[in-house]
């Protein structure tokens, strides 16, 4: 039986100082510290911080001996996401059930008590080095096992939950990945975009979204193809040595604000085009922000059939060409800002010129 996800538990990041990264994503972006788990706590081989703002948790995590796997992870593909986590009625089940339908397991399901009662978990892989945890939490109290509340307050910038997060695979690889989270974990196809739809005089590339019937967890997943000049995720692919997530997007229910609060925390957004709102009227028409603030803030819009959405993204949130994060705003509209990605790439391709690697 195919397992029921009930919610993107948490994601995590390996990073190489934890500590840093932690503190950077509580003034950048607001998010508040929640727990801790590491040698003072009993775990010796690794330091994780918790970080929360609405229904959004990440997890930072660093390891602290050479020999650890997640060393060589982060030395390959430098700080990344290395897990995206659900949680599950059953995860035993949920486990059995991916593993049967061709998934590789890395963890077979193991139940943890302690004083904050019984939690069950297991874990599988997905593409490139990135893994799904199935956690089963059966009323516990805290955040995981192992995890001691350690709070430390951020300043909210009205970010409430993940909308979608995206992963880039290799060539041809795409169509494989959306029959494999169908079989797996139950998520149809959504959406599609062929490279008529995302391209430029130079590069393109081809998505599918995968999602829940819920439409509360969706997966875009991206591949390049074929263009003049190198794609941005074949760009992503090098520079992380394999397939692996390439941004989160966060939703906000006042995108005008929350913007205006991430560029004031030094927050760093790729540029829009030079005339972009000189058409983008024309194509959106009538909206309820203030179309002036919304080109002060240097925000996207896009429209389709059920309304409007508005969206910006960071540049990478590193010095490899690989992980950022999209802020983005709904007002009806359940697409991905199709109007947007010609400008969109435009703007990326300058980056990657400046980066060498266009």
């Amino acid at each position: 039986m195919t397992p029921v996800l009930k919610r993107i538990h948490h994601v995590e990041f390996a990073v190489g100082n934890a500590k840093q990264a932690s503190y950077f994503y509580r003034q950048a972006f607001g998010f508040d510290q929640i727990a801790y788990r590491g040698p003072e706590t009993g775990c010796r081989e690794r330091a994780s911080y918790v970080l929360r703002q609405g229904d959004i948790f990440l997890v930072l995590t660093t390891p602290l001996r050479h020999d650890d796997p997640l060393s060589v992870w982060l030395m390959l593909h430098g700080d990344g996401v290395c897990d995206m986590a659900f949680e599950v009625e059953d995860a035993a089940a949920a486990h059995a059930h991916a593993v049967a339908a061709g998934a590789v397991s890395l963890r077979p399901a193991e139940k943890t008590v302690d004083a904050a009662g019984e939690i069950t978990t297991a874990a599988i892989r997905t593409y490139g080095e990135v893994a799904h945890s199935f956690i089963q939490r059966g009323g516990y109290r805290g955040f995981l096992p192992g995890f001691e509340k350690r709070e430390i307050k951020g300043k909210p910038t009205g970010l409430t939950c993940i909308d979608h997060i995206v992963g880039n695979v290799a060539d041809r690889q795409m169509d494989r990945w959306v029959r494999w989270y169908d079989d797996t974990l139950g998520l149809g196809r959504f959406v599609s975009y062929d490279d008529k739809d995302i391209s430029t005089e130079y590069s393109a590339l081809r998505s599918t979204v995968v999602a829940s019937a819920d439409r509360s967890i969706k997966f875009p997943l991206n591949e390049p193809a074929d263009g003049r000049k190198k794609s941005q995720i074949q760009e992503y692919i090098d520079a992380n040595l394999t397939a692996g997530v390439q941004h989160l997007a966060l939703k906000t229910d006042d995108i005008l604000a929350t913007i205006a609060a991430l560029r004031a925390n030094g927050v760093d957004f790729l540029p829009v085009p030079a005339g972009y709102y000189d058409r983008v009227w024309d194509r959106v028409g009538d909206v309820a922000e203030d179309r002036e603030r919304i080109k002060e803030l240097r925000i996207l819009i896009d429209r389709d059939d059920s309304g409007y959405l508005l969206q910006l993204f960071t540049r990478p949130l590193q010095d490899r060409p690989t992980f950022f994060i999209e802020i983005i705003q709904r007002c009806g509209s359940e697409s991905f800002g199709k109007g947007n990605f010609k400008a969109l790439f435009e703007t990326i391709e300058q980056e990657q010129a400046l980066r060498g690697n266009l």
